[in-house]
Protein backbone atom coordinates (compact mmCIF):
# COMPACT_ATOMS: atom_id res chain seq x y z
CA UNK A 1 0.00 0.00 0.00
CA UNK A 2 1.07 3.23 -1.03
CA UNK A 3 1.52 6.61 1.47
CA UNK A 4 -0.66 8.19 -1.60
CA UNK A 5 -3.14 5.58 -0.94
CA UNK A 6 -3.08 5.79 2.81
CA UNK A 7 -3.68 9.42 2.10
CA UNK A 8 -6.10 9.41 0.03
CA UNK A 9 -8.20 6.82 2.23
CA UNK A 10 -7.89 8.75 5.17
CA UNK A 11 -8.79 12.36 3.25
CA UNK A 12 -12.02 10.17 2.02
CA UNK A 13 -12.74 8.97 5.30
CA UNK A 14 -12.27 12.71 6.57
CA UNK A 15 -14.52 13.76 3.94
CA UNK A 16 -17.11 12.20 5.16
CA UNK A 17 -16.76 12.44 8.77
CA UNK A 18 -17.78 16.11 7.60
CA UNK A 19 -20.23 15.74 5.22
CA UNK A 20 -22.37 13.30 7.83
CA UNK A 21 -22.20 15.48 11.13
CA UNK A 22 -22.71 18.50 9.11
CA UNK A 23 -26.50 18.89 9.40
CA UNK A 24 -26.39 17.47 12.86
CA UNK A 25 -23.79 20.33 13.97
CA UNK A 26 -25.89 22.55 11.97
CA UNK A 27 -29.55 21.74 13.40
CA UNK A 28 -27.62 21.97 17.00
CA UNK A 29 -26.25 25.37 16.08
CA UNK A 30 -29.48 27.42 15.00
CA UNK A 31 -30.85 25.13 18.08
CA UNK A 32 -28.68 26.54 20.47
CA UNK A 33 -28.79 30.57 18.97
CA UNK A 34 -32.54 30.36 18.66
CA UNK A 35 -32.60 29.16 22.72
CA UNK A 36 -30.20 31.63 23.32
CA UNK A 37 -31.43 34.46 21.83
CA UNK A 38 -35.07 33.49 23.56
CA UNK A 39 -33.49 33.44 27.28
CA UNK A 40 -32.18 36.95 26.36
CA UNK A 41 -35.20 38.25 25.52
CA UNK A 42 -36.78 37.15 27.87
CA UNK A 43 -34.15 37.08 30.85
CA UNK A 44 -34.06 33.52 31.82
CA UNK A 45 -31.10 32.45 32.60
CA UNK A 46 -31.56 28.78 33.00
CA UNK A 47 -28.96 26.82 31.64
CA UNK A 48 -30.15 23.83 31.64
CA UNK A 49 -33.07 25.26 28.92
CA UNK A 50 -31.25 24.34 25.78
CA UNK A 51 -31.36 20.49 26.29
CA UNK A 52 -34.65 19.24 25.86
CA UNK A 53 -35.26 21.96 22.42
CA UNK A 54 -31.59 20.18 21.29
CA UNK A 55 -32.63 16.60 21.85
CA UNK A 56 -35.72 16.72 19.91
CA UNK A 57 -34.60 18.75 16.65
CA UNK A 58 -31.42 16.50 16.95
CA UNK A 59 -33.71 13.38 16.85
CA UNK A 60 -35.97 15.20 14.37
CA UNK A 61 -32.91 15.81 11.75
CA UNK A 62 -31.77 11.81 12.23
CA UNK A 63 -34.99 11.01 11.11
CA UNK A 64 -35.16 13.10 8.29
CA UNK A 65 -31.06 13.08 7.45
CA UNK A 66 -30.36 9.33 8.60
CA UNK A 67 -31.00 7.22 5.55
CA UNK A 68 -28.98 9.34 3.37
CA UNK A 69 -26.33 9.53 6.53
CA UNK A 70 -26.47 5.65 6.78
CA UNK A 71 -26.21 5.40 2.65
CA UNK A 72 -23.14 7.63 2.48
CA UNK A 73 -21.20 5.77 5.39
CA UNK A 74 -22.25 2.11 3.31
CA UNK A 75 -21.11 3.62 -0.48
CA UNK A 76 -17.92 4.62 1.57
CA UNK A 77 -17.43 1.49 2.93
CA UNK A 78 -18.19 -0.62 0.01
CA UNK A 79 -16.01 1.02 -2.08
CA UNK A 80 -12.89 0.66 0.68
CA UNK A 81 -13.67 -3.01 0.84
CA UNK A 82 -14.03 -3.66 -3.07
CA UNK A 83 -10.89 -2.41 -3.81
CA UNK A 84 -9.36 -4.26 -0.85
CA UNK A 85 -7.40 -6.45 -3.30
CA UNK A 86 -5.27 -3.09 -4.48
CA UNK A 87 -4.23 -1.66 -0.86
CA UNK A 88 -2.73 -5.81 -0.36
CA UNK A 89 0.50 -6.55 -1.44
CA UNK A 90 1.96 -10.10 -2.07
Amino acid sequence: MTVEAVTDITRQALFLIIKVSAPMLLVSLCVGLAVSIFQTVTSIQEQTLTFVPKIVCIFLALVLFGNWMMNSMVEYMTMLWGSFSQYVHR
